[in-house]
């Protein structure tokens, strides 16, 4: 019994000193983590689609509609995206709380019909995926008044009741009228009421200005009816009406990107426009002449530095003999003298009909390859979520998560550093970090070595820990990211042996809680 006795003396006399030996202790260390990958990885979310991402039929109750776009925002993640761009007005509607333009019917089955129960769903998509770490850019349709299916019912203040004035109806179609500074005036209201009240990281436009050619009953051309607007702001100042068309709407992004720098600067602006801007350019190019049909001059946004990005809706194959993937790129890429982000559109659509899954394989392999191109945007999110030779194809690309590419013109300053520290746990060492105070921080990028092997992962902002269960990692490093995407440098620590505490001696582990980086 006295033997016993002693035994567990001697046990509770040495546990202290046996758990703190069993503890892992981090101090500061110079030491390098690799540089994360760079890669924008986008795909549309659309609203007004034969086969649309969300919600998958207009009217259903808010609790399935979160759901749905729940497990959108979670298949991007899956996937390894790192944005979404989401419809939120299709034609003069609102697929969120506007005190300026009606609910839409893709939302509700009727235009000017609130959600039920009632819930702002771009401010619900905006929380999501910032959740999940994506960025989320807001996709507007500056100019498309009304679809052919809206017309059944029109709410008492959507634009063509409040203001008929602006209304342009070319063929089947309802338009509001480029050539109407209040119009665009209009416009430019809508998109900075979404950029001042909601956390948007980007606003995209994508290819309708003046609208796609239709044709009268006869199958001749019919012209946009803007003989009135014309009359009162074009005719007088010498130009002909073609070039007085691509003024109106060369002002108009002038217009949208300045106000969205003076009052969000780090909110991108994109445009996705047709992907051939004249037939010829390059040589071996044909199809729509989308500078001289829709008036769209994207070639001079893109070189006037008047976005952050562009998106060219390269839709075509590899290997089409006039429409080439790699060659369009190739010309997009040499008309970006400003060296802004091009970030061409794929259409992932076409895969299981008209294209093999190694179609979309060959088209990201000619983007990494592109000088000035570093990512692109699938067309769109529903087929990338329904198509399983389509997923394992970029699961097969994305092997690991990437971060969105820096944008140094709107801002090159990084972060401060942070401050971490590593706690031991019953569970495992735990890893603590904070910002130091600078400006806000909109992902941690938390890097860790074990075995030599290094892990990244992308955490949001507001996720300040990270418990390792299993083996304790040898280094932990943490570096904050921007809005933007400038990286601080990384604040490293690295697993040293711990000193055991004897009876009645000193050591000096016991100091390592205050291991931070100053």
């Amino acid at each position: 019994m006295k033997a016993r006795i002693k035994i567990l003396s001697l046990f509770v006399f040495l546990t202290p000193a046996m758990l703190f030996a069993a503890g892992e202790i981090y101090q500061p260390v110079v030491v390098t983590p690799p540089l994360p990958p760079r890669e924008f990885r986008g795909a549309w979310i659309t609203e007004v689609a034969t086969n649309p991402d969300w919600p998958s039929k207009p009217g259903l109750p808010a609790a399935e509609q979160k759901a749905e776009l729940v497990a959108l925002l979670d298949r991007a993640v899956q996937l390894k995206l790192n944005a979404v761009i989401f419809q939120v007005r299709p034609a003069c509607d609102a697929i969120y709380a506007s005190p300026i333009e009606p609910w839409s019917t893709y939302l509700t089955g009727k235009m000017g019909q609130p959600p039920q129960p009632f819930y702002d769903p771009l401010a619900f998509a905006v929380a999501e995926a910032h959740k999940r770490g994506l960025e989320l850019h807001a996709w507007f349709n500056p100019f498309r008044a009304l679809l052919p299916e809206d017309k059944t019912f029109v709410a008492l203040n959507h634009i063509s009741k409040t203001h008929p004035e602006l209304i342009r109806r070319y063929g089947d179609q309802v338009w509001l009228d480029p050539g109407e500074p209040a119009a665009r005036e209009h416009v430019l209201s809508v998109v900075m009421d979404v950029v001042r009240r909601y956390d948007v990281d980007g606003v995209t436009f994508d290819d309708y200005f003046y609208p796609y050619p239709d044709k009268d009953a006869a199958g001749r051309n019919l012209d946009f009816p803007d003989d009135a607007s014309w009359r009162k702001f074009g005719a007088a100042g010498g130009m002909s009406r073609d070039v007085w068309r691509r003024a109106n709407v060369n002002q108009f992004v002038q217009d949208v990107h300045r106000s969205i720098g003076a009052l969000k600067p780090w909110v991108k602006f994109g445009i996705s426009p047709f992907g051939i801007w004249r037939p010829g350019f390059p040589r071996q190019v044909q199809g729509l002449d989308a500078y001289a049909k829709l008036d769209a001059d994207s070639r001079l946004w893109l070189a006037n530095g008047w976005l952050d990005y562009l998106s060219p809706q390269l839709y075509w194959p590899v290997d089409s003999p006039q429409q080439s993937f790699p060659v369009l790129l190739n010309w997009w890429s040499g008309q970006n003298v400003k060296h802004r982000h091009l970030w061409p559109s794929l259409n992932v659509v076409n895969v299981g009909t008209r294209w093999k899954p190694d179609e979309i394989a060959r088209q990201i392999l000619v983007v990494r390859k592109q000088s000035g191109a570093n990512g692109e945007i699938f067309y769109h999110l529903r087929a990338l979520m329904e198509n399983r030779e389509l997923a394992d194809v970029l699961r097969a690309q994305y092997p690991q998560s990437a971060l969105v590419p820096a944008s140094p013109w709107l801002d090159s300053i990084p972060p401060d550093q942070p401050k971490l520290m590593v706690t031991n746990e019953s569970s495992g060492p735990q890893a603590h970090w904070e910002d130091s105070g600078g400006e806000p921080v909109w992902l941690w990028v938390l890097q860790f070595r074990t075995d030599g092997v290094w892990t990244t992962e992308f955490l949001p902002a507001n996720q300040t820990a990270r418990t390792f269960f299993s083996s304790p990692p040898d280094v932990i490093a943490v570096s904050a990211l921007d809005r933007v995407g400038n990286e601080s440098e990384p604040v490293v620590l690295e697993k040293s042996a711990p000193r055991t505490i004897r009876p009645g001696g000193k050591g000096t582990g016991l100091d390592w809680r205050k291991n931070t980086n100053r």
